[in-house]
This record gives structure tokens, sequence and C-alpha cells, in this order.
């Protein structure tokens, strides 16, 4: 599996345990980049990006809005399960492209390839994002973003 960051580095993700879900903490110097962490953890989550090339022709763009930005952060994160629901494509990588924090609404390009049993390696199906202990720490250079999710 891609070996996710260390907490001290810059930006990454990492997997903690919660009872019977797992917690998906991703980091970055801002908001943008916590985000598309997050996306990033849950894709390595569902299978191991190592094994997932980039498929140009399969890029998909998500464009989702909210009230506050844990509904913004909820939306953003349950589009992306679903294009791999519903399309089995896997994200490896993916760009906000736009972040309205006065308006909760963010666009993003994810760029990865389709899902093959074959070729990918299985890992643990996400069946939903939760606002369950959602938490989203903003400090100077630092956004910390938490998410428990149903698996």
């Amino acid at each position: 599996m891609a070996a996710p960051a260390t907490n001290t580095d810059k930006e990454g993700f990492e997997y903690l345990d919660h009872t019977a879900d797992v917690q998906l903490h991703s980091w970055g110097p801002n908001l943008q980049t916590a985000f598309e962490n997050q996306i990033v953890a849950m894709s390595n989550y569902i299978t191991d990006l190592d094994y997932v090339g980039v498929d140009e022709s399969e890029t998909r763009t998500v464009e989702v809005e909210g009230h506050d930005l844990e509904s913004l952060l909820y939306n953003f994160m349950d589009e992306w399960l679903f294009q791999f629901c519903t399309e089995f494509f896997i994200c490896k990588e993916v760009s906000v492209t736009t972040l309205d924090c006065d308006h909760f609404k963010i666009t993003s390009v994810g760029r990865g390839e389709i899902f093959e049993r074959g070729r990918h390696v299985p890992g643990t199906e996400i069946k939903a994002i939760t606002y369950s202990n959602m938490q989203i720490h903003q400090a100077p250079g630092r956004v910390d973003i938490y998410v428990i999710v149903d698996i």
C-alpha cells in the first residue's frame, strides 16, 4: 500500500484506528491541499495507489457545494466516493481548482483509472462518509482534517 506520510511531513495523510470504522487524517499547508490529501487517503484505503496509473482519458471533474465547511468536505468526499462506487474510477491524484470558502463551493479535477479487480489490489470497501467527529483545524501554515468513514 502506498506509504502514508509521517505526521511531521508538510503534507500527507494517515489512518487512525476507530471502533469498527477508520479515521482518515489529512493535512497540508492550506485548506486546498488538506482537502486534496483527504481524497488521496480515501482512494488509497480502497486500493493501493502504488498500482494505480493515470489514464488521461479517465479524468473526472467534481463540483460540489455545502452550507458550511464541514458539509462542503462531506459532499466533496461523498462525490469522489460516488465516482468509485458507480464508475469504478479510482482517483490517484486530485487538484482543487477552486475553493470558495465564502459560498462553500469547490471544484476539483481527479486523475486516475478504472479499477480492475484482476489488476488492482483490493483494499477495504468504504461504505459511507460520516459527520461523526469530523474536524477541520486551521492554523497558520497548517490545516488538519479528520474524517471517520464507515467501512
